[in-house]
C-alpha cells in the first residue's frame, strides 16, 4: 500500500476547536452533541451471539424468470447481544413470506443467464395509522439532494434557505441500486428515480418520486412490459455476466448514507455459467442450509445509544469542532459529517458474533458494507496483540466480479469499502477447540495508505479492532473440496484494447467564505491539462462513452485520502497506478480480476479499463458515502 499523505484541517468560526481530517479524535467515539447517551462499546460482550448465516430470500414466483416482491419496513432486530436493548433498523424482505425482513437481507440467489426480477416496494409507513414514517437518522437538507418537499419543481435540488434548517423528518424516499450488476439503465437504480411510499399523509405539494423516475418506469414499459405501480420500482437483472458476488442497497441522492446506516442491503449471489467451478470444487453451502462451509460475510460499523437506538451525527460539529455559522450563512453544511467511523463493528446484522467452523475449509464472501471505514482484515489467535501474527492465511480466489486468473495467498485483506473478496480460509490443521478472531488493521480514521504504526494508528484493539471469532471443532464427514492451490479459476477474461483515454479528478473543496475551514464537499471532475476541474452533479455530462467502445478512465486523486471509486454498469480492469515522478506500478495480484470498485490512493493516478456495451444513462462515485452524498458522485451517458 502506498505511503499515506497527511494534511490537517483547522475548525474556524463559533466553536474554534482544532480537528484532523486525518487524524485526531474518530468522530464515532467522541461524546453525541444531543440526544440520549452514547452506549460505550466496551460495554457490549464480545462473541455471545451467533453469526446470523444469511439464508436464501423466498421467491415469489417462477418461471422463466425468478421473480420477488420486496419491500422495505421498519422493524426491531436484536442487533446488539440479546439482554441489551433491541434497535430499530430499515430492511428488505419479501411481502409474501412472513419472517423475512432482516438487515443485512436475506440473500438473492441467482444464476447466471437466468434473469431475476425484483419489484422494490417503499413500506416506510407507520402499521398503525399508514402514515409515512420520518427518518431514523437526521438528513441534512442543504446538500444536493432528493428533496422531495421541494415539490416537482424543486426536487433532486440544493434548496436555499434564509435561516439554517434543523433536519428533514420525511417521508423517505428510496431507490435501490444492484451494486456489481450489469443491468439496464432502467434497473440500475437511478439516484434521482426515487420514490415514496404510496400511503395517505404525504404532504400536500411533495413530489411523490424522483425527476427520472417516470423515464426510467416507461423505459421498463417499453423493454419488458407493465407499468410501475405507486410506490415501486421495477428492475429487471439479466444476470447475463460472469459468477460472483454482488450486493444491493440504497441509491437515492444525497441521503444514501443514511439510508444504508439505517439497514437496507443485501447480498446477491449469482453462480453457474462458463465462469463458474462445478459445484464441489469450493467449500458449499447445501440446499437445505443443514451444512454451510460457504458463509457471506457483510462487515460494517456502526455506533448505538444506551437505547439501542442507531446513533449518527446530527451536526456538523461532531465532526471537527466547527459550530457555525452554517448556511446559509456560509458554505458548511449544518449536519451533513465529511466522514463518519462507528465505534462497535457488525458482521450480518449482530455486532461482534461468533460462529463454529470445523477442521475444514470454508469459503467465506466478505463484502466491506462500512460508509466510511478501510478494513485490513488478519485472522489471529491473539485479538489484542499488534502487530498480528495471522494463524491461517486467506486464500482469495474471487474479487468484486468473478474469480481471479489464479489463487492468491494473503495474510491481510484490504477492502475499501464496497470492495467484495471470495477467500477461502483453511481450518484443518488447528485444533479443535482453538478461537480465531477475523481483526481490523486499518485506522479509525480516513485512510491513505500505508502501514499500521509507520503511517496511522491501529483500528483500537479492543473494539473496532476485533471484528467476530470463530471456534474450530471437530470435522464431521469428509473434506470433498479442492485445496485453494490446487484450483484453476474461471476467471472471465479481462476488458479488451481502449479505444481512448479519459482524464478525471477526485477532489476536495474547503469553504469558499470562512477561513480555514473544511472540507465543504468533496468533487469529481476532469483534468485540463495539470488542472483539475471540480464539477457538481448537476453540471454538463462530461463522460459520454460511445456503446461498444472500451475506454481507460485515469482517476487523478488531487485529496490526502484514498476513495473507492465505483463505476456503474461495467466490470472492469485495474490497469496500474502511478505516483508523481513515479514509474506505474501493476495492479495487486488480487485486483487482476473483474473490479466494479478500485482504490484510488491519495497523490497518485489509478487507471482502470472497461468497456461499456449498454447504452443509457449511469454514475461513477466514491463509495465513501458522506462523499457521494456531497458531490462526490457524477452522471455519465454511454451513446
Amino acid at each position: 500500500m502506498p505511503q499515506i499523505a497527511r494534511r490537517t484541517v483547522l475548525a474556524g468560526g463559533a466553536g474554534g476547536a482544532a480537528g484532523l481530517f486525518l487524524g485526531g479524535l474518530p468522530a464515532a467515539l467522541a461524546a453525541p452533541l444531543s440526544g440520549p447517551p452514547l452506549l460505550d462499546p466496551s460495554s457490549i460482550p464480545k462473541y455471545v451471539s451467533p453469526l446470523l448465516v444469511p439464508p436464501a430470500m423466498p421467491v415469489t414466483s417462477s418461471g422463466a424468470v425468478d421473480r420477488y416482491v420486496l419491500g422495505l419496513r421498519q422493524i426491531r432486530q436484536q442487533v446488539l447481544p440479546r439482554g441489551m436493548p433491541a434497535t430499530t433498523v430499515w430492511a428488505y424482505g419479501s411481502e409474501s413470506a412472513s419472517g423475512t425482513h432482516n438487515a443485512p437481507s436475506l440473500t438473492i440467489e441467482a444464476t447466471a443467464g437466468r434473469p431475476v426480477e425484483v419489484t422494490w416496494v417503499n413500506r416506510l409507513v407507520s402499521g398503525t395509522s399508514g402514515r409515512p414514517l420520518p427518518h431514523l437518522l437526521p438528513v441534512d437538507p442543504t446538500l444536493h439532494w432528493a428533496n422531495p418537499g421541494g415539490g416537482e419543481d424543486g426536487r433532486d435540488g440544493h434548496p436555499t434557505f434564509t435561516a439554517t434548517p434543523g433536519p428533514y423528518l420525511g417521508p423517505v424516499p428510496m431507490v435501490v441500486h444492484l451494486h456489481g450488476g450489469h443491468s439496464d439503465e432502467e434497473s440500475d437504480g437511478y439516484p434521482e428515480a426515487w420514490f415514496l411510499p404510496d400511503t395517505r399523509g404525504i404532504p400536500d405539494g411533495y413530489a411523490h418520486v424522483g425527476t427520472h423516475y417516470d423515464r426510467m418506469a416507461t423505459a421498463w414499459a417499453e423493454r419488458h412490459g407493465g407499468e410501475w405501480a405507486p410506490g415501486t420500482q421495477r428492475a429487471h437483472y439479466g444476470n447475463d455476466q460472469a459468477a460472483g458476488t454482488l450486493w444491493f442497497h440504497d441509491h437515492t441522492l444525497g441521503i444514501t448514507r443514511l439510508n444504508v446506516y439505517a439497514g437496507p442491503a443485501g447480498f446477491f449471489l449469482l453462480r453457474g455459467g462458463e465462469h463458474d467451478l462445478e459445484p464441489g470444487v469450493l467449500p458449499h453451502r447445501s440446499a437445505d442450509g443443514s451444512t454451510a462451509y460457504e458463509i457471506p460475510l457483510a462487515i460494517q460499523d456502526r455506533s448505538f445509544r444506551r437505547d439501542g437506538s442507531l446513533f449518527y451525527p446530527d451536526t456538523r460539529e461532531f465532526f471537527d469542532g466547527f459550530a457555525g455559522p452554517y448556511v446559509p450563512h456560509s458554505d458548511i453544511a449544518p449536519i451533513w459529517n465529511p466522514e463518519f467511523f462507528g465505534s462497535v463493528m457488525m458482521v450480518n446484522g449482530r455486532t461482534w458474533p461468533a460462529h463454529r467452523v470445523e477442521r475444514r475449509r470454508y469459503r467465506l464472501r466478505l463484502l466491506n458494507g462500512c460508509n466510511s471505514r478501510f478494513l485490513v482484515l488478519a485472522l489471529v489467535t491473539d485479538p489484542m496483540a499488534r502487530p498480528t501474527s495471522p494463524a491461517v492465511p486467506f486464500w482469495q480466489v474471487g474479487g468484486d466480479g468473478g474469480f481471479l486468473p489464479r489463487p492468491v495467498a494473503m495474510e491481510r485483506l484490504l477492502l475499501g469499502p464496497a470492495e467484495r473478496a471470495d477467500v477461502v480460509v483453511d481450518f484443518t490443521d488447528l485444533p479443535s477447540g482453538t478461537r480465531v478472531h477475523l481483526v481490523n488493521e486499518a485506522p479509525d480514521e480516513p485512510f491513505g495508505g500505508g502501514q499500521p504504526e509507520e503511517d496511522f494508528e491501529w483500528a483500537d484493539p479492543s473494539t473496532t479492532g476485533q471484528v467476530m471469532a470463530f471456534t474450530v471443532v471437530d470435522r464431521v464427514g469428509p473434506e470433498t473440496s479442492t485445496p485453494p492451490e490446487q484450483l484453476a479459476l474461471p476467471a472471465p477474461p479481462p476488458a479488451p484494447a481502449a479505444v481512448r483515454t479519459r482524464r478525471l479528478a477526485l477532489l476536495e473543496a474547503d469553504s469558499e467564505v470562512l477561513a480555514d475551514v473544511g472540507p465543504r464537499a468533496a468533487f469529481l471532475g476532469t483534468m485540463d491539462g495539470a488542472v483539475a476541474v471540480p464539477l457538481a452533479w448537476d453540471d454538463e455530462v462530461t463522460e459520454t462513452p460511445s456503446l461498444g467502445d472500451t475506454e481507460v478512465w485515469e482517476l487523478h486523486n488531487d485529496t490526502a485520502d484514498a476513495h473507492p471509486i465505483h463505476v456503474h454498469l461495467v466490470q472492469f480492469s485495474v490497469v496500474d497506478r502511478q505516483a508523481a515522478g513515479e514509474s506505474a506500478r501493476a495492479p495487486e495480484p488480487n485486483e487482476s480480476g473483474p473490479k466494479d470498485t478500485v482504490i484510488a490512493y491519495p497523490g497518485e493516478v489509478t487507471r482502470i479499463r472497461a468497456r461499456f456495451d449498454k447504452p443509457g444513462l449511469f454514475v461513477w462515485h466514491c463509495h465513501i458515502l458522506e462523499h457521494e452524498d456531497h458531490e462526490m458522485m457524477r452522471p455519465f451517458r454511454v451513446e
